[in-house]
């Protein structure tokens, strides 16, 4: 039995136990939520929905909602469909040949449902988002993907059509999405409701709205603009003061230094070993002096050695397992996870963030294996205070960001920048700085990475970097490894972030009894004479860059729009831009083509209309295809014909 009711800007629609909700949700933006137990509720997740005028008409056939640009069709069948000046943009599509209803659900043993949603697919269509991975793909048509995150794999389930909209897939179950030829199906394992909200507009129109609804990142400080230093790892207090006492000797700008993993006397003790870190307030002293900021790694494993662990247990700050064990395990044995979903946990651990780290001069965190990194990766075994790991476990990042951000508020007026692992829709707002994860050390990652980049810059995140190098598999003795430190150097001086990071192949034995041994070193003179010199000169050229960058990040924080984005962002009308995986914009002027071949010394650049010049040579070009030679220590940029950026590559 159907029925329809229209009211208060809202659509109802009942079909057996299918119901239905349908509301404007921004300005040509709209909601379409549907509760497979028969009854609405409210739950926004981390979305912050607007509302928005809308037109409702009611015909013998179907129902329509206007909100802006954007319409969206119910038929009295059921089915759904989007369109935008005529165009439909989205139609969902039944499983079966025969009428089967449009959306599919299973009820599962502890009431919650799987679920899936299908589409029609348009010819033609290009998508773009979904987070970070190294698919090999920047055109997601024809991909298909885990909605989860694991190490080096972060989902933010966002996508932008090439038809000219948004979809918002408003849901942190574990699941799946496929975006074949055949069909485009959202699917998760267990939820409550189906629920999503499609954005029309050109590129830059829904990155707008996009931000409304998700949240604005912060601007972001001035001191993370410039280039970081990090590695795998320093063991002691004395060795990271040495490395930071080089840069300023050498007289090279270091914004930031990274104290990473087993610092610390215990997993949740959140405290530095005083055995190797004895007067931490002087080491940041120092640091300060020179003008550094200083980092320390974190992680939300604790076990029983902890001197947190019985109170944090008692008071139910622990995430839990459904078979009762309360362990899970990474690659250090088995280990309990805070629960960062209670906010009474938040409270505590971040209270012991700040009197062990913060009141010592530590100036940002960086939140490591923040899926949270758990082996075998089995969400439906975690139970959270926010519910069940495979209904809501994709949050867990979400809220481990928003930690920081809310501790951070009651200490300083500045936003945090919080280094993270992974990522979730709003957490942009929280001053989260995600990066890519464990990545191996090669040409082929190098590639990946630049396309994954551009998938996460569509999706509100606009704060991104990675692992300078790679992470791990690099031997820094090897002339592949030097030629491609300085390409993918290259590249970091057009992220968003700077950051040189990694585990390189330790030559030798370590130096000390120590808990964990470091790999080799991987200061930017850990590569050869030559080597120093060029990335010495790319670490100026980022210094000569920062108000450029800094402008935009102002930018981003305002409208959402990223600071590194795909070339179809600035221009949607050419159908070219598209396609473009290996190059992109960096702000409104530059055109930066990464080369990402070993042995590779031209670069095919396409130009969109405009004029263009070549930063190494001042050659002006128009639009088209330019094959370019750049030798290893050189790279391909280009500035749009009479921008003020221009002078910035002038040394």
């Amino acid at each position: 039995m159907n029925s329809t009711e229209i009211k208060n800007h809202e659509i109802t629609y009942k079909r057996n136990e299918d119901f239905i909700r349908i509301t404007p949700c921004a300005e040509n933006a709209i909601r379409f939520e549907a509760f497979p137990g028969g009854e609405a509720f409210d739950e926004n997740f981390t979305l912050m929905p607007k509302g928005a005028e809308c037109k409702i008409e009611e015909s013998e056939n179907f129902i329509q909602m206007d909100v802006g640009k954007l319409s969206v069709k119910l038929e009295k069948s059921g089915k759904v469909s989007f369109s935008s000046e005529g165009r439909v943009l989205l139609e969902e599509q039944p499983e079966l040949a025969f009428f089967s209803g449009y959306r599919h659900y299973e009820q599962n043993e502890n009431g919650s449902f799987s679920a899936r949603e299908t589409f029609k697919p348009n010819d033609g269509e290009h998508f773009f988002g979904l987070g970070h991975e190294e698919s090999g793909c920047f055109d997601l048509k024809g991909c298909s993907f885990d909605l989860r995150h694991v190490n080096a794999k972060c989902t933010v389930p966002f996508i932008y059509s090439s038809l000219g909209y948004g979809f918002l897939w408003n849901n942190p179950a574990v699941g799946s999405v496929e975006l074949a030829n055949n069909r485009t199906r959202w699917s998760v394992c267990a939820t409550q409701k189906i629920d999503y909200v499609v954005i029309a507009g050109t590129p830059k129109q829904v990155a707008e709205t996009l931000a409304d609804l998700t949240g604005h990142a912060p601007v972001m400080p001035h001191w993370a603009t410039g280039f970081w230093q990090s590695r795998l790892r320093y063991e002691t207090q004395e060795d990271l003061l040495e490395v930071a006492r080089r840069y300023k000797a050498e007289g090279i700008p270091l914004s930031a230094i990274i104290c990473d993993y087993f610092h610390w006397t215990e997993q949740g003790d959140y405290k530095f070993d005083p055995q190797y870190w004895p007067n931490v307030k002087a080491m940041a002293k120092e640091l300060h002096e020179m003008g550094t900021r200083l980092i320390v790694s974190v992680w939300p494993t604790i076990n029983e050695n902890s001197e947190n662990y019985r109170f944090m247990l008692e008071n139910d700050m622990l995430m839990k397992t459904a078979d009762g064990s309360g362990k899970v395990f990474n690659f250090y044995g088995p280990q309990a996870e805070i629960d960062v979903t209670n906010p009474k946990t938040r409270e505590f651990v971040f209270e012991k963030l700040r009197e062990n780290y913060i009141e010592n001069g530590v100036d940002g965190l960086w939140f490591d294996e923040a899926e949270p990194e758990i082996h075998p990766e089995t969400f439906g075994n975690l139970i959270l205070h926010l519910g069940r790991g495979d209904e809501i476990g994709m949050l867990y990042p979400y809220y481990y960001a928003k930690m920081a951000y809310d501790g951070f508020a009651t200490i300083s007026p500045e936003p945090p920048v919080t280094l993270i692992r992974a990522a979730y829709l709003g957490a942009q707002k929280f001053g989260a700085l995600v990066w890519s994860g464990d990545i191996f050390s090669s040409f082929e990652s190098l590639k990946n990475q630049v396309m994954a980049g551009l998938n996460m810059s569509m999706c509100g995140i606009p704060w991104w970097n990675t692992d300078i190098g790679g992470f791990w598999g690099a031997d820094t003795q090897s002339e592949e490894f030097r030629e491609l430190i300085v390409r993918w150097f290259q590249y970091g001086v057009f992220s968003p972030v700077m950051r040189l990071h990694g585990n390189r192949n330790r030559h030798g034995e370590k130096k000390r009894d120590v808990k964990e041994a470091s790999g080799d070193p991987n200061e930017i003179w850990s590569f050869g004479e030559q080597n120093f010199e060029t990335l010495k000169e790319l670490v100026f050229l980022r210094e000569r860059l920062r108000p450029y960058i800094e402008r935009h990040m102002k930018i981003a924080a305002e409208k959402g729009y990223p600071v590194m984005r795909p070339m179809f962002f600035d221009f949607p009308e050419d159908e070219l831009c598209y396609t473009l995986g290996e190059q992109y914009m960096f702000g409104d002027d530059i055109i930066f083509a990464p080369i990402v071949n070993r042995g590779q010394t031209e670069k095919s650049v396409y130009l969109p209309k405009g004029e263009w010049v070549l930063t190494k040579s001042g050659e002006t070009f128009t639009q088209g295809s330019h094959v370019i030679r750049a030798k290893t220590d050189e790279f391909v940029a280009f500035v749009r014909a009479g921008a003020e950026v221009l002078d910035c590559f002038k040394g």
